[in-house]
């Protein structure tokens, strides 16, 4: 039978012996926390390589894992938990980069150039200076080897394009060392092609012509009415001229004088006059005459008035009776 030290030893050596397990336990745990530990410092590196051990670890201590046992799991959790949120704050920061980069092709910022909402006349470009929109002579015109491309003014002189033209008179306008002569400034384009010496008109033709200018503006503007080439407000005019035969030639008239003052000054340029100029001048010889006589006092203006006196209408028939008008003050019409 045993003794009491042999038991007494026994007991001891059995606690010894669990003791020495518990340690051993201990010492596996802390080994398989640090490895944990090392995995989800791998694992945040692949987010972040910022992110390492030592920031994971910032607010525990290494040295205490060692002394505890039950709290382990406890320890673990929280690591899992801490490398969650860094892992979350990185994609919330991706995803709110990826969202600036979408907002921002969505709506970019565009930068707005001032010139492009400046107007500028013929032979005229716009420019910024000091931040500002002006309207200047264009520097150089392309030079023109085609023939076909020139142009005869009303001097009956030949230039090379109507660009040069354009440019010959905005440098006259300005007073620039490029004006070849002062009178340049009112210089206006009859015809594309080399000036050629045409017909002259006097006699009996220069005397009817009135009468086929105003038929022909009328057949124009009765022609654009079945094509539905007119706006509402010419439509109706163009139907009155149908209808009544007193508005015939008049309303024709205001149309076309309304058409050609494109600034919508209550003026007809000699510039403005191209449009209807330049295409009938090698078929009617009178054209060029004939608007040169409607322009009364010489001022390179043709008003309404003076329109209808040199297609012999009566001033009491024409009204102004444009379509921007019309817009803008309703009772005009009638």
């Amino acid at each position: 039978m045993p003794s009491r030290l042999d038991r007494n030893s026994g007991i001891i050596n059995k606690n010894n012996s669990i003791f020495q397990w518990r340690r051993i336990g201990r010492k596996m745990r802390s080994i398989w926390l640090l490895l944990c530990l090392g995995l989800l410092a791998v694992s945040s590196q692949v987010h972040a390589e910022e992110t390492n051990l030592e920031d994971i670890l910032e607010d525990i201590d290494l040295e205490d894992i060692a002394e505890f046992d039950d709290n382990d799991e406890e320890y673990l959790r929280l690591l899992e938990e801490k490398a969650k949120n860094q892992d979350v704050d990185r994609e919330n920061e991706l995803a709110q980069k990826l969202a600036d980069v979408h907002h921002n092709i969505l709506n970019p910022v565009v930068e707005i150039d001032p010139c492009e909402t400046m107007h500028c006349g013929a032979g005229r470009i716009c420019q910024l200076n000091k931040e500002k929109p002006e309207c200047v002579c264009i520097p150089e015109c392309p030079e023109e080897s085609d023939a076909r491309r020139h142009v005869c003014t009303n001097k009956n002189e030949t230039w090379p394009s109507d660009c040069a033209v354009y440019q010959q008179r905005c440098w006259c306008d300005i007073k620039d060392p490029g004006c070849l002569d002062p009178t340049n400034a009112h210089l206006h384009i009859d015809y594309y092609g080399a000036c050629h010496e045409s017909r002259v008109c006097d006699g009996e033709d220069l005397k009817d012509f009135p009468r086929r200018m105003r038929d022909w503006l009328f057949n124009v503007m009765r022609d654009l009415a079945e094509r539905d080439e007119l706006t509402d407000h010419y439509m109706q005019m163009e139907l009155e001229a149908e209808t009544n035969n007193s508005r015939r030639w008049a309303n024709a008239a205001v149309w076309k004088w309304c058409d050609l003052d494109g600034d919508t000054d209550r003026s007809v340029s000699r510039h403005e006059l191209f449009p209807i100029r330049a295409p009938l001048v090698s078929l009617e010889h009178c054209i060029a005459p004939f608007l040169e006589s409607c322009d009364s006092n010489k001022d390179h203006r043709i008003t309404l008035i003076e329109w209808g006196a040199c297609l012999e209408l009566d001033a009491e028939d024409l009204k102004e009776r444009c379509d921007d008008v019309q817009n803008a003050v309703p009772h005009l019409l009638g």
